[in-house]
């Protein structure tokens, strides 16, 4: 009788990257983008405080320290052309991300920078692109900043990245064919739960930490807090003692808490929604629209499984009171929050077991900002918060670039077992 053949991988006869050339190149990266961190945080602060654009650096110098590492596990193909659209918060960390690493293994990425961020993310791009080297900076490419510009180049790109609206980017995924591989970053909720078990001091340095991170313009700020009712007094009369002595400054100011909003747009959101909530603010909210600033807002809404909050990309903090953990649950089966999930972070919650809420990752005793190895797959199962396209439909999981490239590119052959 004939034995079964063993599964054929492509990887066998794929051209391997030079790894000891990516080691080097990446390093050199790293280390130019740190010596030039004047300069990088002068170009960061226009649209960031301070703590949030050193945060950031780091955690984009560390990216590319890592990068050799995640290349030799993925062993991703030769990549032609690799079309990027930005998000407009983090610009540096995704520029890194799912640029300057993906270039490391491909011959051209366009970048495209979001709407109303252009001359921000063109100063970014002129900078950083000085400081890497010349043979890793010729190979990014900004556009001229149109959409129909970044759709013409993604027509013929091997690969496409996209961050932000989730509606804008399948719909470009439709126009695309079907053999590109797309791949999709939205947001979510990120909700923060403080369970019964947790110090109520711990939670709220925690909760002030993370909502206020860059004054709440950060994808991964949680936009609502899930708060157990035995602690529920407790967090709110600390969180109301702590937002009114914020400092608030300019954002080049290393001490600065809260900062102007960077869009006219985000001040006039925060407002609406602090008007549409009204009859549950206990503190803060104030907006001036000509100086773009926000107060931070503590909100108590009443338990609800249909509170859905938007992104709010300001320093709102909706509290939610919960007792049984099931409502929780209920909330993140919610078809709003399954398509939209990506991490909830728990902190003394014992009965929430599992992987996952909904769609949602479990990050336990401590928060999605604090998730920072951006060589490892990234996001949750929500198809509008991070998905890949299979089979002409997104899929939702955690998403690495160099991952799906190397999955999209192995083909196996004869019978597994």
């Amino acid at each position: 009788m004939s034995r079964r053949s063993m599964p054929v991988l492509e990887s066998f006869t794929r051209t391997w990257l030079d790894l000891e050339a990516a080691h080097t190149t990446a390093l050199s990266a790293a280390t130019a983008l740190l010596r030039g961190c004047d300069q990088v945080l002068a170009v960061l602060t226009r649209t960031a405080t301070c703590s949030s654009a050193r945060d950031e650096l780091m955690r984009s110098a560390g990216v590319l320290c890592g990068a050799p590492r995640e290349l030799a596990r993925t062993c991703p193909p030769r990549l032609g052309k690799l079309c990027v659209r930005l998000p407009a918060y983090g610009t540096l960390w995704a520029y890194t991300l799912s640029a300057v690493v993906p270039a490391l293994y491909t011959d051209e990425v366009v970048v495209h920078a979001p709407e109303g961020f252009e001359e921000s993310t063109a100063l970014l791009h002129r900078v950083v692109s000085r400081l890497l080297p010349p043979a890793l900076a010729g190979r990014l490419r900004l556009t001229d900043g149109r959409a129909e510009t970044f759709r013409r180049e993604c027509a013929n790109a091997n690969a496409v990245f996209w961050s932000g609206d989730p509606d804008a980017g399948r719909q470009l995924m439709a126009e695309l064919d079907t053999r590109t591989l797309f791949l999709l970053r939205g947001t979510g909720p990120n909700p923060l739960v403080i369970g019964p078990r947790t110090d109520p001091a711990a939670a709220c340095r925690t909760a002030l930490r993370t909502r206020l991170h860059n004054s709440g313009q950060d994808g991964l700020c949680p936009d609502v807090i899930f708060v157990h009712r035995l602690r529920l007094d407790a967090v709110v009369d600390r969180l109301r003692a702590e937002l009114s002595v914020l400092t608030v400054g300019a954002r080049s100011w290393p001490d600065t808490v809260l900062a102007p909003l960077t869009t006219a747009d985000g001040v006039e959101r925060a407002a609406g929604f602090v008007e549409e909530y009204a009859d549950h603010l206990v503190i803060g909210g104030a907006a001036d629209r000509q100086r773009r600033t926000v107060e931070a807002a503590l909100l108590v809404l009443p338990e609800d499984a249909g509170f859905h909050p938007p992104e709010l990309l300001a320093p709102l903090f909706c509290v939610v009171p919960y007792h049984d953990p099931q409502s929780l649950r209920e909330w993140a089966r919610d078809p709003v929050e399954l398509a939209r999930g990506m991490y909830v972070s728990v902190l003394g919650e014992p009965r929430l077991t599992g992987e996952t809420l909904g769609t949602a990752v479990l990050v336990r005793n401590s928060t999605a900002l604090d998730l920072d190895d951006g060589n490892q797959p990234m996001g949750g199962y929500g198809v509008h918060a991070s998905g890949v396209r299979r089979d002409g439909r997104l899929i939702g999981r955690p998403l690495l670039l160099s991952a799906e490239a190397a999955l999209r590119r192995s083909v196996i052959t004869g019978p597994l077992r």
